[in-house]
């Protein structure tokens, strides 16, 4: 079962009319994996395929899938069955003349949020997480009907999450701010006036800041493009995707400058080059253009482009100054778009070396990547650069963000030392 799973071959008791469905709501190229995916969960549970297949079964099938095939392919199974499902219904409406349910009108809205997130330029990472807390509130709601919803709903969702799930504050928020989008933006529902009411007060936690000498031991238990990335986000004071999606034309070595493009908030903003790292940067440019040189040879497609630039420019991105500085060592299907090209290096790949490297240094702290532009924000501070020129560093709209590194520094500017020193 399991090397079959995994299989490409198109099914043996092909969905033809399925198949015709797929063509009209997918990239047509995708079409026989889908129907694949629907084809090998019917034949495993021994079902009939005009039967409609339970959760514990489609999370069976999933979780059976999961031990052999990549991420990206349980994904794509997982969609592949809800569109199985909600084809199933279309035929049961058409035969019955009445819709047998409201899952039908679900998926309907989650494609019009995905599509609206889309429209507004979100990330990836930021549609995952807003759908994902959808088909939780949908869960809730009992599939009931999304025109029928009321503020009362969210209230009641959030409420479970809070003392049911146990859930963190800012977990809280962030299915608020995900429910809020489709109330405003998908159902066109006024909630202004119970929002405040049902957000979760947030605890400000102080960052954890690693000292000189420790980030020096982490760096010197990394090697390789890791090692590199590291310490860029170190001496930059970067987020880790704003590092991983960085391009060749946004390191500037004559002006001694990286430029971040559509960071946090879709903003662009300019932070200092370590002097150190122009070396190895270089370098590492140099062994990367036969990588670029090697997808032109092999006639890949161009690196994905932000915005409509794309569709102005087709070709701008096979053109090197746009090719990823920190490029994956093997094409890969884009989630988007479907076009086989090369993306930036995962970012678990970089956190994973990161931990193993805290580990082997010895450091007792919790501590992560970001935790590297906490540090640099606060070393910067204890050598007594101004906060509003750190504020700019970090991108940061809010001075009182930036503040927070101030109760972290290691010398207050009051200079009071403890009375047990004295």
């Amino acid at each position: 079962m399991k090397g079959e799973i995994c299989s490409l071959d198109y099914p043996s008791r092909s969905l033809v009319i399925f198949s015709l469905f797929l063509f009209s709501v997918l990239w047509g190229a995708h079409v026989p994996y889908y129907v694949k995916w629907v084809s090998d969960c019917y034949q495993y549970f021994n079902e009939s395929e005009t039967q409609p297949l339970t959760n514990e079964q489609r999370a069976q099938f999933l979780k059976r899938l999961a031990d052999k095939c990549e991420d990206w392919q349980v994904r794509q199974a997982e969609r592949a069955l809800r569109l199985y499902d909600f084809f199933l219904l279309q035929r049961m409406k058409d035969k019955a003349g009445e819709v047998p349910g409201e899952t039908a009108d679900w998926l309907v809205v989650e494609k019009r949020t995905r599509d609206a997130l889309r429209l507004r330029h979100r990330s990836l990472s930021t549609e995952k997480t807003y759908l994902g807390w959808i088909r939780q509130f949908q869960k809730f709601v009992n599939d009931r009907q999304p025109t029928a919803l009321e503020a009362k709903d969210l209230q009641s969702f959030l409420s479970h999450l809070a003392v049911e799930k146990k859930v963190s504050a800012s977990t809280q928020n962030q299915a608020l701010n995900a429910i809020i989008f489709l109330y405003r933006h998908i159902l066109e529902k006024d909630i202004e006036g119970q929002v405040d009411s049902v957000r979760a007060r947030q605890t400000r936690r102080l960052p954890v800041v690693l000292t000189p000498r420790e980030v020096n031991a982490i760096f010197n238990t990394m090697s390789g493009v890791n090692r590199l990335m590291a310490q860029l986000i170190y001496g930059c004071g970067l987020r880790i995707h704003e590092c991983l999606r960085m391009r060749i034309k946004d390191i500037d070595f004559e002006r001694g400058l990286v430029i971040v493009r559509a960071g946090k908030g879709d903003k662009d903003r300019r932070t200092m080059l370590p002097e150190t790292l122009e070396t190895e940067l270089s370098d590492h440019m140099n062994i990367i253009r036969d990588i670029h040189d090697a997808d032109r040879k092999n006639n890949a497609a161009g690196v994905q482009l932000p915005g409509a630039l794309e569709r102005k420019y087709p070709n701008a991105g096979k053109e090197w100054p746009w090719f990823w500085l920190f490029p994956a060592q093997t094409l890969s299907v884009d989630p988007i778009s479907h076009i086989m090209r090369r993306h930036h290096i995962h970012p678990s790949a970089l956190q994973k070396a990161f931990k193993l490297a805290v580990d082997k240094a010895g450091i007792a702290k919790h501590v992560s990547v970001h935790t590297l532009r906490h540090s640099f924000a606060t070393h910067l501070l204890e050598k007594g650069h101004d906060i509003r020129t750190i504020q700019e560093l970090l991108g940061h709209t809010n001075l009182q963000t930036t503040m927070i590194y101030t109760h972290v520094a290691k010398k207050n500017f009051l200079g009071v030392r403890s009375p047990l020193d004295g």
